[in-house]
């Protein structure tokens, strides 16, 4: 069984690249919270599957990232791109928005 399986989509508009990322199982998925909806379509994150460590690969690439889901936040997490007071929770699911200034 896979283990740790991530949808990953590469962005590229001028110059800017933005990673759209989420563990695999929510795809297609909508979550909601009082005013808040997370929409997980599969033409924003669906670009094909990878790992964590090419995940951080991409992100150390980007201008910008959506992440969503445990397996993808955690990651992020532990490689210190964000912090637990940058991520949002909208029906438990973890999600959170990189942007790279330069």
């Amino acid at each position: 069984m896979k283990k740790n399986v991530i949808a990953i989509k590469i962005h590229n508009a001028s110059g800017e690249v933005l990673i759209a990322a989420c563990d695999e199982k929510l795809l297609g998925k909508t979550f909601e919270d009082d005013e808040l909806q997370l929409q997980v379509h599969k033409d924003f994150y669906d670009g094909f599957r990878t790992d964590e460590k090419e995940l951080l690969d991409h992100l150390r690439n980007s201008t910008s990232a959506n992440l969503v889901g445990e397996i993808v936040i955690k990651c992020v997490i532990k490689a210190g791109l964000i912090s637990d007071d940058c991520i949002i929770r909208i029906q438990g699911i973890p999600h959170a928005q990189i942007y790279r200034m330069t």
